[in-house]
């Protein structure tokens, strides 16, 4: 773990990203826009891209799988029109919902790190941008849904991280001040909504960043596994 800023011992709060922070969710992306694309008749995605397309919701993906395909087919400069992304849209939440959980896993020290944010008296909330209603029965199916007051999917807010409003309207449903409540998440999407918000942000290295290295981002540190936090936060009163 590398933190930069000696001052966080008088965080009140912390909002924890989920897709690539605490659960390895490429298996799943995979599986659900895979039998989407066959419901389209549309060759198969391979987790590669995925890993570069995923973090700025579900529609965004969609979008940007389906441009990818059809360029790939040499159609140059292809946008989605809006019946084929609403067809593609149904396609990817039947089967995503079907499947959510099944082909992803939590990633080792994240149950450790959440239960030393929770005993050091942190409020703590989930912001994703994938939907709530993906994001609620996934955090239940791996267990970690009790450690959360809140949680706050991509579809809770006008605007979807890397703007700062939802690390705004979170932390105003955790009653707690940004400069006073830490973001951790694992790619630019988190950092950027962060400092924007005026949020101490920290980012784990081994999630997805749109396929940049992560210690490229500015964040005020890096850790290698969540089990990280306990001896930091025992340091930190």
């Amino acid at each position: 773990m590398t933190l930069k800023l000696p001052d966080f011992a008088g965080l009140d709060a912390c909002i924890v990203d989920l897709d690539g922070t605490l659960v390895d969710t490429l298996g799943d992306f995979e599986v659900a826009l895979n039998h989407m694309l066959a419901t389209l008749d549309r060759p198969p995605v391979n987790r590669e891209l995925i890993e570069k397309l995923v973090g700025k919701g579900s529609e965004h993906l969609i979008r940007s799988v389906l441009t990818h395909v059809e360029e790939q087919r040499g159609v140059a400069g292809f946008v989605p029109p809006d019946d084929l992304f609403q067809r593609a849209w149904r396609a990817y939440q039947q089967h995503y919902l079907a499947i959510n959980g099944r082909h992803s896993m939590v990633y080792p020290g994240v149950t450790e790190g959440l239960m030393a944010l929770q005993a050091s008296g942190l409020r703590l909330a989930c912001l994703t941008n994938k939907p709530t209603g993906f994001a609620r029965p996934l955090l239940r199916a791996k267990g970690l849904e009790g450690f959360f007051s809140h949680v706050f999917g991509g579809d809770a807010f006008a605007r979807k991280k890397p703007d700062p409003l939802p690390l705004r309207k979170t932390c105003e449903a955790l009653g707690s001040e940004p400069a006073r409540t830490l973001m951790l998440g694992d790619s630019s999407n988190d950092a950027l909504a962060a400092r924007a918000a005026g949020c101490p942000v920290v980012l784990v290295s081994y999630g997805y960043n749109h396929g940049l290295p992560i210690r490229s981002v500015d964040a005020d540190g890096y850790l290698d596994s969540l089990d990280g936090l306990a001896a930091w936060l025992g340091q930190r009163h």
